[in-house]
């Protein structure tokens, strides 16, 4: 499988050293960015072939669109004419499907993904969608690309990509403030900023870990270590008197929405 990517930013690295690390000889893989830095930096870090301009590259049979949403108008409108029967996997948040088809020219062999940045240490999760265009054995193909950088969810319909945005998209940015909370509480209390800190993180990294492993619902873990009558338990309340899930439920509503007004407004261009 050779593998094009249009853009070579910090997504496009992290899916290329998983794609290396995976296997893929290098000179399966071309890299389009304008940066000729970009394309230095790319080179000497993987030994992949970059081009600066879109003329030069060969457009694999498998494409990856790795530019910033505001720049995909462009990138789409130089690469349409170019296109064949090749697969197009695009990374670019809030474009939809039928907007990036349009702007190609009508190509259809679209899948369209929401990586969060964990996967730039192959931990992330990418929700995917594709329309009745794009077959199974294509969709395989989209998805061996995508799991170099974690796991992989497909979802029936367009519109739930909102929520994965919400969700796993901007989950990571909900983590990283309950990480500060945490650390904040502990300095605030006499703990050494450093010794909160590595509490913080090493107790949202296990509990994730142990979550994902132990193959039980969260509910009962968190019953498992709440002692009646104990720390966690009179933690957990004060959570609920103040509305914790109901806080979040509303900010993940809230970036959905976000999310929604961000396709329109792109769909709007071109």
């Amino acid at each position: 499988m050779n593998i094009s990517f249009i853009g070579g930013g910090n997504m496009a690295t992290a899916i290329i050293g998983g794609l290396i690390a995976d296997g893929m000889p290098a000179a399966s893989i071309e890299v389009v960015d304008v940066s000729s830095e970009t394309c230095a930096r790319l080179t000497r870090q993987f030994g992949v072939h970059a081009h600066t301009a879109l003329d030069a590259a060969q457009l694999h049979r498998l494409i990856v669109l790795a530019v910033k949403p505001q720049q995909l108008l462009d990138a789409a409108k130089q690469l349409g004419p170019r296109l064949r029967e090749q697969l197009v996997i695009s990374i670019a948040a809030g474009v939809r499907t039928a907007d990036l088809s349009r702007w190609l020219g009508g190509h259809a062999r679209i899948v369209r993904t929401m990586p969060n940045t964990p996967a730039m240490v192959g931990a992330g999760i990418t929700g995917m969608y594709a329309g009745a265009e794009v077959g199974a054995d294509l969709r395989s193909q989209a998805e061996s690309v995508l799991r170099a950088v974690g796991a992989v969810v497909w979802v029936k319909d367009e519109s739930e990509l909102d929520w994965v945005t919400a969700l796993s998209g901007s989950g990571p940015a909900y983590v990283f403030h309950f990480v500060e909370a945490l650390e904040d509480a502990g300095i605030k209390a006499g703990l050494a900023a450093d010794v909160a800190r590595r509490l913080a993180l090493h107790t949202v990294f296990g509990a994730a870990k142990l979550a994902l492993e132990a193959g039980e619902d969260p509910a009962v873990l968190r019953a498992k270590v709440t002692s009646k009558g104990g720390t966690t338990e009179r933690a957990l309340a004060s959570l609920a008197a103040d509305g914790f899930t109901d806080l979040i439920a509303r900010a993940v509503n809230a970036a959905a929405a976000r999310s929604k007004e961000l396709g329109d407004e792109l769909g709007r261009l071109g």
